[in-house]
């Protein structure tokens, strides 16, 4: 048990940068999209530069701090393996599945960018950002407030906050439409 405090001190590092890796690679999505519009040769040049900085964050951030947080919080679970009779637990590890999830997603959106495929809007994209957001309020609350009830609240207000931002952005949209005529 000497080592438990470093093991859940480098899983909480690379559970930071793995969300750190899916809240920007989604914003260089919605860049790839937005650029795959342009008129050549700026189409070509940033659909070039997207490509190259969307392989880098997702292979060398992304997949491995994926990797490094499971393999700490596996361990950490096999020195303590009673947490996983706890409700609480048991509603995060929900949430960290829906977190893979959300990952595998990403990584097929990724490749689907990396060989030209435009299956999405960069609205659709700016919405999918807030999944992310949604299950790190979920987990933190969570392992706060070690509660499996009460994560329903900080959950509820995250909603309502990326409500909020849908609103704003749609507003911001309006705005940016009308300047443009």
């Amino acid at each position: 048990m000497e080592y438990y405090n470093y093991l859940k001190s480098l899983h909480l590092i690379f559970v930071i940068t793995w969300f750190a890796g899916l809240f920007y690679i989604v914003r260089l999505f919605v860049y790839q999209i937005e650029a795959n519009e342009m008129p050549s040769p700026e189409k070509e040049i940033l659909q070039k530069q997207y490509k190259i900085m969307t392989y880098r964050l997702w292979y060398i951030i992304t997949w491995p701090s994926a990797v490094l947080a499971t393999i700490f919080a596996l361990s950490l679970l096999h020195l303590n393996p009673a947490f996983l009779e706890m409700p609480w637990m048991q509603v995060k590890l929900g949430f960290v599945f829906l977190l893979f999830l959300y990952h595998f997603k990403c990584h097929k959106i990724y490749t689907e960018l990396q060989n030209n495929k435009v299956n999405y809007t960069s609205n659709f994209m700016r919405l999918w950002n807030e999944g992310a957001t949604i299950i790190l309020f979920a987990v933190v609350f969570l392992v706060i407030l070690k509660n499996a009830i009460n994560w329903i609240y900080g959950v509820v207000g995250i909603i309502l906050f990326s409500v909020l931002i849908m609103l704003g952005f749609k507003f911001y949209k309006r705005i940016r439409t009308k300047k443009s005529e």
